[in-house]
């Protein structure tokens, strides 16, 4: 059952239908839970295990949301607390998403250089395998113009 946002979750739903519908494993929910993301999820009487009432299954929902974007448990936790700061932390908000914004732009960029450097050596090797040494020869000042990047964003982004 994955996540249907626009689908209102109207009862208490268990560790493992919350797992299946917003694709975090059982062990992340309990984790989420102790580390503060999600609030003490409430527990049946009668078995003791946890019971997701909607509210919760919303905001796990967006913790599900927050991490598919590739956010770090650090700022889903910055997150959590200006939620929980209520309207005053808008522009604490906007800043968390912004920058995250800027990362991911950034992770883009160093991913489309990785794509057209594996292409062009993708094309490269096609030009070898049909014997058209001039096609082959046109590709290489390009193969290593990108090989140049990677290693420079390389040794940058690990700085």
């Amino acid at each position: 059952m994955p996540i249907d946002l626009s689908v209102t979750v109207l009862a208490d739903l268990t560790i493992q239908q919350v797992a299946r519908r917003t694709g975090l494993s059982e062990s992340a929910l309990r984790y989420y839970e102790r580390i503060g993301l999600l609030d003490p999820v409430p527990r049946d009487p009668s078995s003791g295990h946890r019971r997701y009432p909607p509210e919760l299954v919303t905001a796990v929902e967006s913790l599900a949301c927050l991490r598919g974007t590739g956010m770090s448990v650090r700022d889903m936790r910055t997150y959590v607390d200006n939620m929980r700061g209520g309207p005053d932390s808008a522009a604490d908000q906007q800043r968390l998403f912004a920058a995250h914004a800027q990362r991911l732009g950034d992770e883009i960029s160093r991913l489309q250089v990785r794509r057209r450097y594996v292409a062009a050596k993708a094309d490269m090797w096609a030009a070898r395998q049909r014997g058209d040494d001039d096609a082959e020869q046109r590709l290489i000042p390009e193969i290593i113009t990108l090989g140049n990047r990677l290693l420079e964003e390389e040794a940058t982004h690990h700085d």
